[in-house]
């Protein structure tokens, strides 16, 4: 009995080893840590459970490789993230290049099926060289049932994809349809061609880094959701988001104790806004002094920065936040902070998290960049989120809310809950000086001031809103903490079901 035992002890061993002591080193050499040790400092101390360890490949069509191997290139199985269960796949790069066959599918598939049923978070840490060339189509098919998968789990569970290594082709569709994706700096790129085949196809000469590194994803493509300096800490803020997130849409949110109280005055927001009106304020300084603890978690900070995305917590639940930027192109909503914006409003919405939106939007972009590249329905997106989201929405106007911007930003007549507006506040058709350009374009000049006087003390104002019933309060700047702590506890027991319908056609 004791033979058996041994031969277990040495098969575990032997699978513990992954490829080998020097693709280990060579993988060191890198940067990059073991697909073992990624899931050990993702996880809470001792609580992984591993799923598949003895599994080999069984389908070789062309070539060979090295079968005494196990775990077939990825490690699998469960474990906890401050105390909350997830599933969790990590590539493992020194066994085959972590490449995909039908038996690493399976594996994969397997932890999403069992996500899926359970209802909890998967986890993805990506390290692959792409489709194993010597299974030949059946890594293809291996692929799609991973992307099925993916499909099937979209808007049931959160998927949360890290890039840590090279992944190309088939291999960053599967991260593209989750719901975020970290990428580590130096050491972690997507692309759908590599830069080979990119010099061949279309000659240009181009580095792995340029073409599809984290810097590239977080500020050009919009592909990156979060981008750290290391694997370390990329592994670490995903235990940060975890805690952000339910384990699935079925899920009760989570309620993290905080030292600050939500019954208290922010003083210090009587003063943000400036007096000139065209002089910029940051909005981050807002959401902070609105979070618990200053505790704000943005999402692609470094994309489309005129617009703010991400979570913060109020009275200890986590609210998804929206907020214009006066910092970056005064505020205004183009096509990437539109889709920017919609993507993350229908994330909250699918998980049940409310959605606190803070409004500053002199307009829509113009230009005929803008215009030439769609516009219309980018923008579209964004006040479609908006419009079909049914949890609780609470807005709050700092500023300018000007035109179809006002009314796509979480506005009362896309089923606004609570709508705020501070007295700072300018909601109209357009700007004073324009609107009366455009309606008193026959008044000549020394009266035309006193015409943009009259539009502004009579319409750039939140009251003429407010006696429309489209603003619910005017509200001091420093009760604002109060005023939506208040609102979002009244909201938490909100009930609201669109029409039946098979799915939705958002404009995409």
């Amino acid at each position: 009995m004791r033979e058996i035992f041994k031969k277990l002890i040495k098969l575990t061993k032997q699978a513990n080893l992954g490829g080998g002591k020097e693709r280990t080193q060579a993988q060191y050499k890198k940067g990059k840590l073991t697909a073992r040790e990624r899931i050990n400092i993702l996880l809470d101390d001792s609580s992984f459970q591993e799923i598949g360890m003895l599994v080999k490949s069984k389908n070789v069509e062309v070539g060979s490789i090295d079968n005494s191997i196990f775990g077939d290139g990825v490690v699998t199985g469960h474990g906890t993230i401050n105390g909350n269960a997830v599933m969790v796949y990590s590539q493992d790069f020194t066994v085959y290049g972590g490449s995909l066959g039908e038996e690493h599918a399976n594996k994969i598939c397997k932890v999403m099926d069992m996500a899926i049923k359970i209802g909890i978070p998967i986890i993805g840490l990506n390290d692959s060289g792409g489709a194993r060339i010597q299974e030949g189509v059946s890594s293809l098919g291996g692929y799609a049932e991973v992307f099925q998968r993916n499909v099937l789990a979209s808007g049931v569970i959160p998927q949360i994809s890290a890039i840590l290594g090279p992944c190309a082709g088939g291999a960053v569709y599967s991260p593209a349809i989750t719901d975020f994706i970290f990428m580590s700096n130096n050491s972690s790129y997507m692309f759908v061609t590599g830069p080979e085949v990119v010099k061949t196809v279309t000659h240009e000469e181009v580095t792995s880094e340029y073409l599809g590194g984290a810097t590239t994803h977080a500020k050009k493509s919009g592909v990156a959701d979060f981008v750290f300096d290391n694997e370390i800490a990329v592994l670490q803020q995903i235990r940060r988001l975890v805690d952000f997130l339910p384990s699935s849409n079925q899920s009760e949110m989570k309620i993290k104790k905080n030292d600050t109280s939500f019954n208290t005055e922010i003083p210090s927001l009587d003063n943000l806004i400036p007096k000139d009106k065209n002089k910029p304020y940051d909005m981050k300084d807002l959401i902070s002094k609105l979070a618990d603890n200053e505790d704000f978690f943005e999402v692609q900070k470094d994309y489309a920065p005129n617009i703010i995305i991400g979570f913060i917590r109020v009275d200890g639940f986590s609210i998804g936040v929206v907020g214009n930027q006066p910092m970056h192109l005064a505020g205004c909503l183009d096509i990437n902070s539109s889709r920017k914006a919609a993507r993350f409003v229908r994330f909250c919405d699918c998980f049940n998290i409310p959605i606190l939106t803070l409004v500053d939007v002199p307009g829509f972009l113009p230009g005929t960049d803008q215009e030439f590249n769609g516009i219309i329905k980018h923008g579209a997106k964004l006040l479609f989120a908006y419009a079909e989201a049914t949890v609780p929405k609470v807005t709050v106007i700092t500023r300018k809310a000007y035109g179809g911007a006002y009314d796509v930003m979480a506005s009362k007549h896309l089923r606004g809950d609570l709508n705020y507006a501070w007295p700072t506040s300018e909601i109209a058709v357009m700007g004073a000086e324009g609107a009366a350009k455009i309606i008193f374009k026959k008044i000549k000049q020394e009266k035309l001031k006193e015409k943009i006087i009259d539009y502004e003390r009579n319409f750039s104002n939140p009251y003429n809103a407010a006696s429309r019933g489209y603003i619910d309060e005017v509200i001091l700047p420093s009760n604002t903490r109060l005023k939506i702590a208040n609102g979002f506890k009244l909201l938490r027991k909100k009930k609201l079901e669109n029409p039946y319908k098979k799915h939705d056609n958002i404009p995409l």
